[in-house]
């Protein structure tokens, strides 16, 4: 599953519920950011531990990504990513978030080729949410006045 849209529109809860879901459901489930997970990837590959960290993140029946796109990623992010998406595919479940739509999922990875490569195993067994709203963080200061309304696309 993929769950697109702005900041604030409840991606990352939305994600977190359907992992808690599938906990007594039977499933082992990771939750991680990406840019958290580059960063154990990155200190992992510089103790030369990267396959044996590798392996603790293609464990679960469910992995959720969360933030892709937030941050720049360096050369290694994407790397990891295709390798984590392809280890996995077919053998279990994703769930990403992102605040970027796939056609801006180029500039995410700095190449396109490595995103359409991403994006073929994602989106073959896919859902994708488009979540559109205001930002939930907000809701109660739009109400007050406090904080402008935000046109929503």
């Amino acid at each position: 599953m993929i769950l697109l849209g702005p900041p604030g529109v409840g991606k990352t809860h939305l994600a977190m519920a359907l992992g808690v879901e599938a906990i007594p459901a039977g499933f082992s489930v990771y939750l991680i950011t990406m840019q958290d997970l580059v960063s154990q990837l990155t200190r992992a590959r510089d103790e030369n531990r990267l396959k044996e960290k590798m392996a603790l993140w293609t464990k679960p029946k469910l992995l959720i990504l969360d933030e892709i796109g937030y941050l720049a990623l360096d050369q290694f992010g994407p790397t990891c990513l295709f390798r984590l998406v392809s280890d996995g595919y077919e053998h279990r479940s994703i769930i990403l978030t992102s605040c970027k739509s796939y056609g801006d999922w180029g500039s995410i990875f700095q190449e396109n080729a490595i995103a359409s490569a991403i994006l073929d195993r994602l989106l073959h067994h896919s859902t994708t949410l488009n979540i559109k709203g205001e930002r939930y963080c907000l809701k109660d200061k739009t109400k007050t006045g406090t904080v402008m309304k935000t046109p929503t696309n």
